[in-house]
């Protein structure tokens, strides 16, 4: 039986325990340091927190280790991995091969014990990348995002790791891993965890004359991911883990989003046959009503999945727009009053709510909705406002407070089963068996008297309805009852005792965890002087080696290192980022799919000019420096 695992984020542990809350099989976040996510740091004494709470469900922490290392920071990196695994993370998340070195995979004296997953800043998109990851010792791969289907079947099916794949949330431009745009213009690394992202910032669009062609937009910036819709497809594919991106979203967004795709998830299992199963344990009870469209988004996509070009960009939207509403009209002169023409029916309003729409000069533009009257609004003047404008909800008062005061409770299942004996003295002695749903259990027996009950439906009654209850974390269900016509009369205060007691029980034994990891020693793990895995010998700088630890290990399969890292050349002319995005086909201008002709095409942003560059053989496009 297939597992399948919903993977979420988490900036701190309080949001992490909160996901695990709302149906996450499995949390990422970001140790004390060397995360993609500089702002995301968290200590090790809060990492063992959020894996202790984890694990009462067999969910699994992974922890990010996923920015390349330098030379000075070798030893404090694997002194890390050492402190969360004694934390109790199940898994690293790693971009530096030198981590593989640092690990000892190799030479078989590691103390690491726990698997390292190769992260998309890796650049997984070809099964011989993969099949090289793979023979490095990487448990799982983590896919780029611009992958197709096909694509994905082609590299699941080429390895024995499992694959990983975004589902939700904001998209880099770039091929992950391999953008160089952020360092070049500030020097702050997107390998580093420092990413500026200026991928959504606003560029003018000019031809080789100087002629603008686009004005003041977010060129290279896109919609957030959604395949929702896709989980089936992206299941037969190959995928066993489904990663929601956002370790630096709030708590609002994480529950929304995670509760969302798990009943997704839910639903397709339901109707597997079987053949499916969730990788964690616990069924997820009350809470609120999920809706992606009422959080942080750019409008949604589902990019490359289906291997055909789409209007991938939010050009317009680099930062959330959220619900479309509708359109204004009505607008008062002073411009503090308007109506909203509905997109739909059944929209409705609060006092609160956070509005935005883009500006004729086509600068987003947040308005406070202070007072609603059904449709009408009333708010500050606000002079960019037009009739006709497009109205988004970026701010959504009552959803907020229903996710906020309607959490969701996450219980393990337990089934008690009874049997009653009547001693020779006398006396009654219940034994209470319990099963958790992960396999743990409990056998008790219990002195109850010596009086059997006159009313044995009243006793059986109490009986179910007082072991039918939750204590602690777990949910339990009376399932049978032998010998019933011994039944003794027992008070609630007893019978409350006897569930407390398996809970306490059930407590001291760890949950069984599924099976879908792979530890380190259950690995074959390829000798490097059999390093014909590696397909592309020669290495530049977009294999990000950064120290001599990294540089020794591709030399080991065969490599010759022509450069190292950009990050140490600062070189200009160079590659910046290659995308499958594509701006020409996004403006119309393609003179593959529609027949027009472009001469070089630049972006400026501040007085700095970007070259773009396009690859129709490959349907890319790549973005280089100004030239010195």
């Amino acid at each position: 039986m297939r597992e399948l695992e919903l993977l979420a984020p988490a900036r701190n542990a309080d949001i992490g325990i909160a996901a695990i809350d709302c149906g996450a099989d499995a949390v990422y976040i970001a140790a004390p340091k060397f995360g993609a996510r500089q702002a995301a740091g968290n200590s090790i004494e809060d990492i063992a927190g959020l894996c202790s709470y984890a694990h009462r469900f067999g969910a699994r922490i992974f922890v990010t280790l996923n920015t390349i290392l330098y030379e000075n920071e070798l030893e404090e990196a694997q002194q890390l991995m050492y402190a969360v695994q004694e934390a109790g993370a199940d898994a690293i998340i790693v971009q530096d091969p030198a981590v593989i070195k640092l690990a000892g995979l190799h030479n078989g004296s590691s103390r690491l014990k726990i698997p390292l997953h190769a992260s998309t800043q890796c650049a997984i998109r070809t099964p011989e990348k993969a099949r090289f990851l793979e023979s490095l010792g990487f448990s799982r791969l983590i896919l780029e995002r611009e992958l197709s289907l096909e694509q994905i079947r082609a590299i699941s099916s080429s390895v024995d790791c499992e694959i990983e794949f975004f589902v939700h949330g904001a998209l880099c431009v770039c091929y992950s891993g391999q953008c160089y745009l952020s360092e070049k213009i500030s020097e702050r690394s997107a390998n580093r965890g420092a990413c500026i992202q200026a991928c959504r910032s606003r560029y003018d669009l000019v031809d080789d004359n100087g002629k603008i062609i686009v004005r003041n937009k977010a060129l290279l910036s896109l919609k957030d991911y959604n395949l929702k819709a896709r989980l089936s497809d992206l299941t037969e594919a190959g995928v066993s883990s489904f990663k929601i991106e956002g370790r630096l979203k709030n708590a609002s967004y994480v529950k929304n989003v995670v509760r969302d795709y798990s009943l997704a998830l839910d639903e397709i299992i339901a109707n597997s046959g079987g053949n499916l199963r969730r990788a964690s344990f616990g069924k997820v009870s009350g809470g609120f009503t999920p809706d992606t469209d009422k959080t942080f988004n750019r409008g949604y996509t589902e990019l490359f999945i289906d291997g055909k070009r789409g209007k991938w960009a939010s050009m317009d939207a680099a930062k959330s727009m959220g619900e479309e509403l509708g359109t204004v009209y009505g607008l008062s002169r002073d411009k503090s009053c308007f109506t909203i023409r509905p997109v739909k029916d059944g929209i409705r309003l609060n006092n609160g709510d956070g509005l935005s729409f883009v500006s004729k000069g086509s600068e987003i533009t947040g308005v406070r909705a202070d007072v609603c009257n059904g449709l009408t609004i009333k708010c500050k003047s606000t002079p960019s406002l037009y009739e006709g404008a497009r109205i988004y909800r970026n701010l959504n008062i009552a959803f907020e407070k229903e996710i906020e005061t309607r959490p969701c409770r996450r219980l393990i299942g337990v089934e008690i089963c009874l049997s009653t004996q009547r001693l020779a003295d006398g006396a009654i002695r219940l034994t209470v068996r319990a099963k958790s749903e992960d396999g743990r259990e409990v056998s008790l027996d219990i002195p109850a008297g010596n009086e059997i009950a006159d009313n044995r439906e009243r006793m059986r009654s109490l009986l179910t309805a007082q072991l039918g209850k939750t204590s602690g974390h777990y949910d339990f269900h009376l399932k049978d009852i032998s010998n019933p016509e011994c039944l003794p009369v027992m008070p609630a205060s007893a019978i409350n005792s006897i569930r407390r007691m398996i809970a306490d029980n059930l407590d001291t034994q760890p949950c069984n965890a599924r099976a879908l990891y792979n530890s380190p020693d259950s690995r074959e793990i390829i000798p490097e002087d059999q390093g014909n895995t590696l397909k592309d010998k020669t290495i530049d700088y977009k294999a990000n080696i950064a120290n001599t630890m990294s540089e020794s290990l591709y030399r080991a399969y065969g490599a010759q290192i022509k450069e190292r890292a950009y990050e140490l050349t600062h070189r200009s002319g160079t590659e910046l980022m290659r995308t499958k995005y594509c701006i020409r086909y996004e403006l119309g201008i393609c003179p593959k799919f529609h027949g027009k002709k472009s001469g070089p095409l630049y972006l400026v942003n501040n007085g700095r000019r970007l070259t773009l560059n396009f690859d129709c053989g490959n349907c890319e496009m790549s973005v280089t420096g100004q030239e010195p």
